[in-house]
């Protein structure tokens, strides 16, 4: 049974397992620190899990600050989109302390079908940087390649189906290619959250001195449907700014 409470510190008070599934980075220290946040309720033992894609230095900071008053502190995002979560498929890639990770993994192996513990705290959110970069450049490259079939006058779907029998296939070929082709685009992950994870990609590539130029790239694109008010579409409706689709 669900029951609702009043604030993040009632929440931190009743449970001693708290797992954030929140926006940004923002909100999960909103929710953490600010006015009757967890930070209020949290007792020492209990444990806190961010399932968000959190920027990594923040998680980081995250960590040490919980751990000083003995909480425990995992980040843990996940990739398989809405498809996954409604499923229990989620890919789990966490971060934290080897003996805390033992203590959540019977959750992990309910909500998800894959679970990696990466490394310490904040390795999950490294992860999570990669997957969105490769998720982001993937899309990029299903949406390039529908563009080009559909100038050259040539039945996208029959070109998606020889493609997904060949070296090309892939998951974002198999289920946003669909969309593109299909122009179905309501969102499972909405374009502005590609933007927002995109971001946090680079300004980790950035302090750590890697460029990313092709992500660079990519994010551009993206910006330029939020732009035009598209942002709330999915994430795969990048084939619109391919296509100077303004509808």
């Amino acid at each position: 049974r669900i029951q609702a409470a009043d604030s993040p510190a009632e929440v931190a008070r009743s449970a001693p397992t708290v797992v954030l599934m929140l926006t940004d980075t923002k909100a999960v220290e909103q929710v953490l620190f600010g006015p009757d946040g967890l930070i209020e309720g949290l007792q020492p033992g209990s444990l806190v899990i961010d399932m968000g894609t959190t920027a990594v230095t923040t998680t980081r900071e995250i960590a040490k600050r919980l751990g000083r008053q003995d909480v425990g502190f995992v980040d843990a995002p996940v990739s398989g989109g809405q498809i996954g979560a409604v499923a229990g498929t989620l890919a789990i890639m966490a971060g934290g302390e080897a003996q805390t990770i033992e203590r959540v993994q019977p959750l992990f192996e309910v909500l998800g079908s894959s679970f990696t513990h990466v490394g310490g705290p904040g390795a999950g959110q490294v992860a999570k940087a990669a997957n969105q970069v490769i998720v982001g450049l993937n899309i990029g490259a299903v949406a390039e390649a529908i563009a080009l079939v559909e100038s050259a006058g040539v039945d996208p779907a029959k070109v998606r189906q020889a493609l997904m029998g060949g070296f090309a296939a892939s998951r974002i070929l198999e289920v946003h290619g669909q969309r593109m082709i299909e122009r179905a685009f309501d969102p499972g992950a909405k374009i502005t959250t590609q933007v927002k994870d995109l971001e946090q990609a680079i300004e980790l590539g950035s302090l750590l001195g890697q460029r990313l130029p092709a992500t660079e790239l990519s994010l551009s694109l993206y910006r330029s449907l939020v732009d035009r008010g598209q942002g709330g579409l999915d994430h795969s409706a990048l084939i619109k700014a391919l296509r100077d689709e303004d509808e």
